[in-house]
């Protein structure tokens, strides 16, 4: 109860400083785009960095050596989706700018819709092919430009299967497209910060692991239909053996 209570505290204070900080970051955008691309990335990490803390959650982070370094090397990640930590532990720990995909609803939420386009998010209709199209087609444009993005293809969270459910094999368009590597991002035990005793937050240890990259553009024909399940296994099989570090 107590940390429910703090981060509600938390949270109407992050919803005040964000009426002063994002009209700030938007005109620093119009005199320097970089300036409030990065400004906006480490905010953003500063911010949930302290909900983690009040949260009482602790992080074992595997592969850190993975990751991108530069705009440059702009890459894909796949990763399992069991809770909403999920993107609040993983976000922390990116270094260049780096967007996530999210369902098409999180879109008309006030405040925290602007803070997801400073940050390059993409806002995904699945229930709209058109549309949806639009999305990846802007999220290979976003790579090609530099901006790294995080999807996580089973297509929602997986509120009950202890494993990896299966992906939809179209989120993998995004590297296939653009060219980029895919990292494979694999949590443990991020539901038991919130979804296990909603809505309450409960001291936590979660495992984050980064797997090595996959060079997609030297994947042959036949590599790239089995892809998305070569990917899954992969993901399906760190999950299992990081079990043990929770």
């Amino acid at each position: 109860m107590i940390r429910l209570m703090f981060i509600v505290i938390y949270a109407i204070i992050i919803v005040f400083v964000s009426l002063i900080m994002l009209p700030t970051f938007w005109l620093i955008g119009k005199f320097n785009k970089e300036a409030k691309d990065r400004g906006s990335l480490r905010f953003v990490q500063g911010v949930f960095k302290i909900v983690l803390f009040i949260s009482g959650v602790s992080t074992t982070v595997k592969g850190l050596e993975n990751l991108p370094e530069a705009d440059d090397d702009a890459v894909l990640f796949i990763g399992n989706h069991h809770g909403f930590f999920d993107i609040i532990i993983s976000y922390t720990y990116m270094k260049p700018r780096t967007g996530y995909v999210s369902k098409k609803e999180i879109e008309k939420v006030p405040l925290l819709n602007i803070w997801m386009k400073y940050l390059y998010c993409l806002f995904l209709d699945r229930d709209n092919m058109k549309e949806g199209l639009k999305t990846i087609l802007t999220g290979i444009d976003y790579i090609k430009s530099g901006t790294s993005i995080v999807i996580f293809p089973e297509g929602t969270r997986n509120k009950s299967t202890d494993g990896v459910l299966p992906f939809h094999a179209g989120s993998f368009k995004l590297a296939e497209k653009s060219g980029c590597k895919i990292i494979p991002m694999v949590q443990n035990n991020t539901a038991a910060v919130l979804e296990d005793h909603f809505p309450f937050f409960k001291k936590t240890h979660t495992v984050l692991e980064f797997g090595k990259p996959i060079d997609v553009s030297s994947l042959d024909r036949e590599q790239k239909k089995t892809l998305s399940a070569d990917v899954h296994a992969i993901i399906e099989e760190m999950y299992e053996k990081n079990k043990a570090l929770v």
